[in-house]
């Protein structure tokens, strides 16, 4: 299967700039795959698609300001972009320009603040960093560091929380599990009102998420990996939608992608910590989901080739087709798709 088959025509001003300013008046899309039917919806009517009994699975990772801008001893300025923490105050991180930045390199941020001394090149280029600092590593980055906005969004945020879920607990994200973005507490109120159950995930998302796949076969891609773990009293509820015969749906496809990795050929999944790379494209059998609400992703990505892979390659993108036609909004603060 080519890379190049999951390619479609986007006009560059239908990718959203900036979140709208109520967070489920989105529009939805909803792909129904059994009758194979395309309906356009406002994101608030999802509560109409979703059944007593049912489970939402959603991510509450929450993103860091993780872009941090400081200077060499030599006054020289540099960027650090931080991917994941490796251990106590030492992360992986992605710095520019990465050809000044040498082990042994120490860099000063926010007047002092936070210091950093590269500990080595790792693989693909990035930095093993180890930071210093006196206080509290988080509220440190909250004073000097700024939200890491996908490379498509070119406008300033105005309001950080906005790049937030409202159920964000858990920090330690480079980016937003994005089909969370459309929910409101009142919407999620009354989704819980109506009997369908909602359970946790936590998945701290990486900003491979982003990197294009250069392969010409999907097959020869390769993932990234990401943190991420699941409680017992989660794993109780989604066991129990299973049990009862209703629906698993996955806010998301990182809540997908932590289901599908820990799930057994019955569908059950069991607490769990650890690192997760598992790809999925075209011919994956899912053994937990039922449905997924996503945003719209890149062409050519591979949160493209997962959704193909639920609903199957000519719907999605006959659907990305109308989408572009109907001028959705596309990405991170665009709008929503439910395959049920």
């Amino acid at each position: 299967m080519k890379v190049s088959e999951f390619n479609y025509d986007l006009p560059e001003e239908l990718i959203a700039q900036t979140p709208l300013e109520k967070r489920d008046e989105s529009r939805l899309m909803v792909l129904n795959r059994k009758n194979q039917t395309i309906e356009h919806k406002k994101f608030k009517d999802i509560i109409e698609y979703l059944n007593p009994g049912d489970c939402l699975v959603r991510n509450n990772t929450k993103v860091i300001p993780a872009r941090i801008y400081g200077k060499k001893e030599t006054g020289a300025h540099v960027e650090f972009l931080l991917l994941n923490n490796i251990e106590g105050d030492i992360w992986e991180s992605i710095v520019r320009p990465g050809n000044k930045l040498h082990v042994g390199t120490k860099v000063i941020f926010g007047d002092g603040l936070l210091k950093a001394e590269i500990l080595e090149i790792m693989p693909g280029g990035t930095r093993k960093v180890k930071f210093t600092y006196d206080g509290i590593f988080n509220e440190i980055l909250d004073q000097i560091g700024l939200m890491p906005l996908p490379p498509y969004i070119h406008e300033e945020l105005k309001d950080n929380d906005r790049y937030q879920t409202v159920y964000a607990k858990y920090e330690g994200s480079a980016a937003a599990p994005t089909a969370g973005l459309h929910f409101t507490p009142e919407l999620l109120k009354k989704i819980e009102e109506k009997g369908i159950k909602i359970a946790n995930v936590t998945l701290h998302v990486g900003i491979g998420t982003f990197r294009p796949v250069k392969e010409e076969n999907v097959e020869e891609h390769q993932m990234h990996k990401e943190r991420f773990y699941v409680k017992q009293e989660d794993v109780d509820k989604i066991n129990e939608t299973k049990k009862a015969g209703k629906r698993v749906i996955a806010v998301g496809t990182t809540s997908c992608r932590v289901l599908e990795t820990i799930a057994d050929r019955n569908g059950m999944v069991k607490e769990t910590e650890g690192d997760t790379g598992i790809y999925i494209y075209p011919g994956y059998k899912f053994k937990c989901l039922d449905g997924l609400i996503t945003n719209f992703h890149l062409p050519q990505s591979t949160l493209l080739m997962l959704v193909s892979a639920l609903a199957g390659k000519d719907y999605i993108m006959k659907a990305y087709k109308e989408a572009v036609k109907e001028k959705y909004r596309f990405f991170s603060f665009g709008d929503a798709m439910f395959i049920e």
